[in-house]
């Protein structure tokens, strides 16, 4: 157990004042626990007023050099910054020993993507002979076609497709609401879907609302649709790894590619940084070439 009085008023305010989940709270906690681990290790145990930015840099380059990946450091270095400016706020300590920490570098990590020809391979490969085939048929053109997450596209509800504007509503992450566009071949897709298979399956109560169900009238789950695009991928031979997520990286890429403007790209995506939307710019030179040719006017 961390020997910290302050700890108890750092997990109240997380809860109370910035309302964060259970889990998000024991994160938080877990990041100053690995402090102290490292403090436990050369035998100190300074006083939270005497901890100093030259304590957390080797803090770090202990947790580096005991192989914790660069993305977890950013985590628990996050997780520190929020308990010091606790500290400081709370007027528990004079100055932030965070204040000049930084974070590692991260690599940006382009994202597998499909062409349009394997994602037509995919949907071919679905057996429409049996019960649960149309369903999927539809998964696979509402996530490459809306790019939606995973647990987006399992909380999809009837009451949200909007068909006459050609829109539907999405709960994205925390909860935030946003509006994307759906193409014609996915609601075509969703219709047959909907009012020719939905409506022999005998839905559990609480489900009704739910568009895409399993055999027991529930709501689909995240493994399923993981399994079952890994057994579509395997089925056609597709040399590359790919999981539900894989759509909405081609769906992101392709409108760039095709000429769409980022800031709708990040709209429909529901990112709340444009930076994070960017990773999708990592388009071929000839595409690159011609907007140049196109737009710039000096070209």
């Amino acid at each position: 157990m961390i020997n910290n009085p302050y700890l108890k008023s750092f997990k109240n305010y997380l809860r109370l004042e910035r309302s964060l989940a259970g889990n998000s709270i024991d994160a938080y906690l877990r990041d100053i626990a690995k402090l102290y681990e490292y403090f436990d290790s050369i035998n100190q145990q300074p006083g939270i007023k005497d901890i100093t930015n030259k304590d957390l840099t080797l803090f770090i380059t202990w947790a580096n050099e005991l192989g914790m990946l660069p993305s977890s450091q950013a985590r628990v270095i996050s997780g520190l910054k929020s308990f010091f400016s606790f500290l400081l706020m709370e007027q528990i300590i004079d100055t932030d020993p965070t204040e000049l920490l930084e974070s590692p570098r991260l690599s940006r990590k382009l994202p597998d993507t499909l062409n349009l020809l394997e994602i037509n391979e995919l949907i071919s490969a679905i057996d429409l002979s049996r019960p649960e085939g149309m369903r999927n048929k539809a998964i696979i053109e509402v996530l490459y076609g809306c790019g939606l997450r995973v647990t987006e596209l399992i909380s999809l509800k009837r009451s949200n497709i909007y068909e006459e504007s050609g829109f539907i509503k999405i709960i994205g992450k925390g909860n935030k609401e946003r509006i994307v566009p759906i193409g014609s071949i996915a609601l075509q897709m969703l219709n047959i879907y909907i009012n020719e298979v939905r409506v022999h399956i005998p839905v559990k109560e609480g489900y009704q609302d739910y568009i895409f169900l399993n055999r027991n009238g529930k709501n689909l789950t995240r493994v399923y649709i993981f399994l079952f695009i890994k057994a579509l991928s395997e089925k056609i031979n597709l040399k590359k790894t790919i999981s539900p997520h894989t759509f909405r990286h081609s769906f992101a890429t392709h409108l760039i590619e095709g000429g769409a403007d980022l800031r709708a790209v990040q709209e429909m995506l529901g990112h709340t940084s444009i930076t994070t939307t960017e990773i999708y710019t990592h388009l071929d030179r000839n595409y690159l070439r011609g907007v140049i040719t196109e737009f710039h006017p000096r070209s």
